[in-house]
């Protein structure tokens, strides 16, 4: 799934391709992905809240676009801009079979493909961007939130697993799989450790390194994006240049050397590096 970091790159890389060019003609390929009546004007701006991207039109309205799973955007003019899930379509000839909508610029297309059809685009007048039931239920983003607040959240869960609680929208808003492993790994913090046993410098900890990690991606066009994409499919490069944990089972801790070993936290995939990741309870027994 595109996370916070790649979409926010798409967000920049669709202000310099399409933000000031008139939007002229929609093309509806599956009436699932597309909610509400098409509109058109000039696009004066494109705004980001947590993982959907908004684009204002002059005139009032606004189109909300969520890539979910396996959604991508594809801008198509004289040069070729595409993020999201990473695939063939990157480089492949469009509209294809996982086309599902086409918006048509005086001076190129850009393309929302998507192979599970969860995402979706949103029609909404500008005004009630905010009031959007997706969007009024995030929570701030890492670099919004105090310390302070964000270990308060922690609290509300006290019997709650730290990452199963990070990755809820509802309490800091754009963490997903892979940031929310790093930012653990970079904080010493257990994933499977409980909300009521982290404390207040431990919660600080973890909130700068959810910042330090998702800023790390977004300079580097996120963990799996293609940015100004040619035939050789130029791809981001977080995983490969920074990444410490996520992807890396079996492979030595960059801190320590142990083997990184990936378990499940919360039916999610989750990779620790088990000297440096340690339960509090597992370390009492072992000082017990």
């Amino acid at each position: 799934m595109p996370e916070l970091p790649e979409v926010e790159t798409i967000r920049r890389g669709l202000m310099r391709f399409i933000k000031g060019k008139k939007l002229v003609r929609t093309e509806v390929f599956c009436e699932k992905s597309f909610v509400g009546e098409p509109v058109y004007g000039k696009i004066v701006d494109i705004r980001r809240f947590g993982k959907a991207l908004v684009i204002d039109l002059l005139g009032g309205f606004s189109l909300m676009i969520h890539l979910r799973m396996t959604g991508q955007l594809i801008f198509q003019g004289e040069e070729r801009f595409a993020g999201g899930h990473p695939n063939e379509n990157f480089v492949d000839r469009l509209p294809n079979k996982q086309t599902r909508v086409a918006l048509y610029f005086d001076d190129g297309v850009l393309y929302f493909n998507d192979q599970r059809k969860f995402g979706f685009i949103k029609v909404l007048l500008t005004d009630d961007v905010e009031k959007d039931e997706f969007i009024r239920k995030l929570a701030k983003e890492p670099w919004e939130m105090s310390a302070e607040e964000f270990y308060e959240k922690l609290q509300r869960h006290k019997l709650a697993l730290i990452k199963a609680v990070i990755l809820d929208q509802t309490v800091v808003a754009g963490l997903g799989n892979i940031y929310a492993d790093e930012a653990l790994f970079l904080a010493g913090i257990h994933p499977a450790q409980r909300c009521g046993e982290i404390g207040c410098l431990e919660a600080e900890r973890l909130l700068g390194a959810a910042r330090e990690v998702m800023d790390k991606s977004i300079e580097a066009g996120g963990s799996t994006m293609a940015t100004y994409v040619k035939a050789d499919g130029t791809r981001g490069d977080y995983l490969e240049s920074f990444a410490q944990v996520f992807h890396r089972q079996g492979k030595p801790c960059m801190r320590c050397g142990t083997k990184i070993v990936k378990i499940k936290v919360a039916g999610r995939g989750t990779h620790i590096c088990p000297k440096c990741q340690v339960l509090k309870n597992e370390l009492k027994e072992e000082n017990d």
